[in-house]
């Protein structure tokens, strides 16, 4: 017979899976092989739980919501793509799923400053660094 998980084990193994599908979800975004941002009720789905509860959960563990996570991991995706200098602000947005508006907006929220000027003061600073 088969023992239940301790309730607190089985909530870093549901905040480890979540944040491990997102991680995927957003490679995948970033490999071309979806054009769409999930939600995290889409990610509760695919972890068969109810949103609410995963929501919960990750809140109880952490300390910090969902959101937080998939907002700060989106953050990090963008800065490093702003940082490589491959390619527009308008394709950064697009390749995450936004139009270049929100994307400014969204980046602005959580970074206090707009694309344009993130990737100018990096690219301000690297010369600096190389002289």
């Amino acid at each position: 017979m088969e023992t239940q998980k301790a309730p607190l084990e089985r909530q870093h193994e549901i905040t480890t899976a979540y944040l491990n599908a997102l991680d995927t979800h957003l490679a995948d975004i970033i490999e071309g092989r979806t054009m769409e941002m999930l939600e995290i009720k889409d990610i509760a789905g695919i972890l068969h739980l109810h949103p609410t509860y995963l929501s919960n959960t990750i809140k109880e563990t952490t300390g910090n919501s969902a959101c937080y996570y998939f907002e700060n991991k989106i953050l990090a995706l963008a800065k490093g793509m702003l940082e490589e200098n491959k390619m527009s602000i308008a394709a950064t947005a697009e390749l995450l799923t936004y139009d270049p508006s929100n994307f400014t907006k969204f980046f602005k929220k959580f970074a206090h400053c707009t694309p344009k000027h993130y990737r100018d003061e990096f690219l301000k600073q690297q010369r600096l660094s190389n002289s």
